[in-house]
């Protein structure tokens, strides 16, 4: 059952957004969301490292360690995974040795201050602005961040990549880092909006999916509430059993500028979708 699952949120969206933007570490008031999360049943929330005011980040400062300590504490909801979207503005694959330089040195601050909070899976998205553009963009990455890779083994917490490659492309790119440690965040709906065929994905690397985002897409296009999009839900489910999927399930789904409503009418759309779907 997908419901027996750890479920949680990506940060901020229960809240109004941050500055306006529609993905950001609310910085100042990311404490109200634990709350909210508490009582909606949630287990977790997948915080958020952004590029912009990163060293306000409390992921990267030990008073910061302590105070998201503090709040899984008095919340009973965890940290459990970071969306390090850092690195869709700095690049791990970048040509441009500064940068790769200083995102290399933000990751291994990142594993070592995530092994803390006992997180789990820190996901690196290379899709958008980090999308991979050629080989050597991906071969870049696999060089780069191999210091990261052991680092990551050394504290026991999973590196979960997304991209848009195709589904074989990367299969293949998670063999050639070639570490258990580095597996893949499958994102529902930026599958469905890439038109990839979920059962060719899960078949080139359904036993290397260790998180899963869940949201919904207009093909080619952009997010959507849950169920007005190109993702098969019932597909997915099938393909999630299939492969005894048994890790944590992320709603990164639509937001509006508040969030909370929409989150809540997104979520009942999704548990009676998975209760139709069990009882077939």
């Amino acid at each position: 059952m997908i419901l027996e699952n750890k479920i949680g949120i990506m940060q901020g969206r229960l809240l109004p957004k941050y500055q306006g933007r529609y993905q950001a570490h609310p910085v100042g008031y990311w404490q109200d969301e634990f709350i909210f999360a508490n009582k909606l049943g949630l287990d977790c929330i997948e915080f958020i490292l952004n590029y912009d005011e990163c060293e306000k980040n409390p992921l990267l400062n030990p008073d910061g360690i302590e105070s998201i300590k503090k709040t899984e504490e008095l919340s009973g909801v965890k940290v459990l995974s970071i969306c390090a979207d850092y690195f869709m503005q700095a690049p791990i694959h970048s040509n441009n040795f500064n940068v790769v330089d200083a995102s290399i040195a933000i990751l291994d601050r990142l594993i070592s201050n995530a092994s803390l909070l006992n997180v789990s899976d820190i996901i690196i998205p290379c899709v958008d602005k980090s999308s991979f553009k050629n080989k050597n963009e991906i071969d870049n990455f696999i060089n780069n961040i191999k210091p990261n890779v052991k680092s990551a083994e050394i504290a026991g917490i999973n590196i979960c990549l997304e991209t848009d490659l195709a589904p074989k492309v990367f299969a293949n790119m998670i063999d050639l880092i070639g570490s258990k440690n580095v597996m893949i965040n499958y994102d529902i709906g930026n599958s469905a909006a890439q038109g990839y065929d979920s059962e060719e994905e899960f078949k080139s690397y359904g036993n290397k999916i260790k998180h899963i985002h869940v949201k919904d897409r207009l093909l080619g296009s952009a997010s959507v509430s849950l169920g007005t999009g190109n993702a098969n839900f019932p597909k997915i489910f099938r393909l999630l059993e299939k492969y005894d999927y048994q890790d944590t399930i992320i709603f990164e789904t639509f937001r509006d500028n508040e969030g909370i409503e929409i989150f809540k009418k997104q979520y009942n759309w999704f548990k009676k979708k998975i209760d139709n779907f069990e009882r077939k």
